[in-house]
């Protein structure tokens, strides 16, 4: 089989699950645009308007807990389409004009359904993904999140463009979460047209399909090494919940779990979902903040391209480091701007969409890259959903904690708090997180054993050294 039909394939699984990753963003970011007119229409203290923009992380928590045992149960494929029908159910409850309690009730709906996705999208890619592209393929993930961000952007401004304020504090505001139905029922039909994960096969000795989806990735001789490989590992592997406290797994676990935080504690979601309302506080009106909004959305999507282009020949660490050392200096930036007031202009705006930059070449994508190898087969499901669990239990308290902070110790030290969380996160990956570019998924897993740790290729004091 000739590689371009090979690429073909694992492309189209990809792009497929990707579309996982934009309902994500999505209907995340989608409050972005809301928030003010959900306020207004409420009357809303700022801890109920923490509430109302998070309570649907409260769904992603549990959502992201629970979605690796089920998926080890009924299979990646299947519980990605319970996701698609999550979204959908949601969106279309929120159009229905009914009140707060209801909004809050289809937000956590929705928050399912993220959590789902959020986990299981990077796994099911990255274990269908060949070894030499894994890190682009993945990061493909992230593009689908941004992009999602940037298209419910448009989309805000947009509906939010078509009456006067008092159309969208009652209605138009409704219009925007209404409008993920229709991503939702794309994502549902696409999710028919793939392969179930052929390491989850493989997991419950379905070994002829298994080997029958590897041989279209990779070709006959590389898929029948590749299912050994995969053979041997389940073979030493145990999949109960002790099992992930075990040596060989508790280390990538505390490693995935603290990136995850640190990918959420530098306030990247405290600018995705507040954006419209910090370019207000610039002293630009809704309109032109809505529009800084989709901007911010733009750059975060092209610098997600640049990850996906270098991910797989810089390697993970590089990106990690720079882009945690440059959002540490724009946050610094940014906080300064308004200490001293200097926010007017374009000052607060450059620095943001800089921040936006930097985070979208590292923590970004190569969070959900890092914690989507290096799992064991067996343990992946399990271990990742403790992490992304952590990733949703700090998204919360963001999101919660970001409108009280303003209203209590300013937007400068709000803003310098992120920025010192980054300069944790740049000391953190520079001591800890080894280089995993072009290693198979079960090459990593045998790097955290502790009678290889002396002599694997992943060595991290070799590669501190670099």
């Amino acid at each position: 089989m000739n590689s371009t039909v090979n690429k073909w394939y694992v492309y189209k699984a990809t792009m497929v699950a990707a579309v996982g990753g934009l309902l994500f963003g999505y209907d995340t970011a989608v409050v972005a645009g809301a928030i003010g007119f959900i306020e207004k229409l409420y009357n809303l203290s700022p801890a109920m308007k923490g509430w109302v923009a998070s309570c649907a992380l409260i769904g992603c928590i549990v959502g992201a807990m629970f979605a690796g045992k089920l998926s080890d149960k009924i299979g990646r494929k299947k519980v990605l389409v319970i996701s698609a029908i999550l979204f959908a159910v949601s969106s279309a409850g929120i159009a229905i004009p009914l009140d707060l309690n209801w909004f809050v009730f289809f937000r956590l709906i929705a928050g399912l359904g993220i959590g789902i996705a959020s986990m299981l999208a990077p796994m099911y890619i990255a274990e269908i993904a060949p070894a030499n592209i894994r890190g682009q393929l993945v990061s493909i993930n992230q593009l689908g999140i941004v992009s999602g961000i940037l298209i419910i952007y448009f989309v805000n401004a947009t509906i939010a463009g078509w009456h006067d304020e008092a159309w969208n504090i009652s209605t138009g505001w409704r219009w925007m979460f209404g409008s993920g139905l229709f991503p939702s029922a794309i994502f549902l039909i696409l999710l028919f047209f793939v392969p179930e994960s052929p390491r989850w096969l493989a997991q419950q000795q379905r070994w002829d399909e298994a080997k029958l989806i590897l041989t279209k990735v990779n070709g006959a001789s590389k898929a029948s090494s590749e299912l050994e490989e995969i053979k041997e590992a389940l073979n030493t592997e145990t999949s109960s919940f002790a099992d992930i406290l075990k040596p060989g797994v508790i280390k990538p676990l505390m490693i995935g779990i603290v990136l995850c935080i640190f990918s959420q504690v530098t306030g990247i979601n405290a600018i995705m979902y507040y954006a419209p309302e910090i370019f207000k506080s610039t002293g630009d009106g809704s309109g032109s903040a809505l529009m800084q909004t989709v901007l911010v959305g733009t750059i975060n999507v092209l610098f997600t391209l640049v990850a996906i282009k270098y991910v797989d020949r810089w390697g993970r660490r590089t990106l990690l480091l720079i882009g945690c050392a440059g959002m540490a200096a724009c946050l610094a930036v940014v906080g300064g701007a308004f200490y001293f007031g200097f926010a007017q202009g374009y000052l607060v705006l450059t620095a943001i969409l800089a921040y936006i930059a930097f985070f979208a070449i590292s923590l970004g994508p190569l969070a959900f890259v890092v914690i989507a190898e290096i799992f064991s087969n067996r343990n992946r499901g399990m271990a990742m959903s403790v992490c992304i669990f952590f990733l949703w239990i700090s998204v919360y308290a963001v999101s919660q904690s970001f409108p009280m902070l303003l209203d209590s110790i300013g937007s400068a030290f709000t803003f310098w708090i992120y920025m010192i969380m980054a300069v944790f996160a740049f000391v953190f990956v520079y001591k800890l997180i080894p280089e995993t570019k072009g290693k198979s998924l079960e090459e990593i897993e045998r790097y955290w054993m502790p009678h290889h740790e002396e002599t694997s290729s992943l060595n991290i004091a070799k590669v501190n050294k670099l």
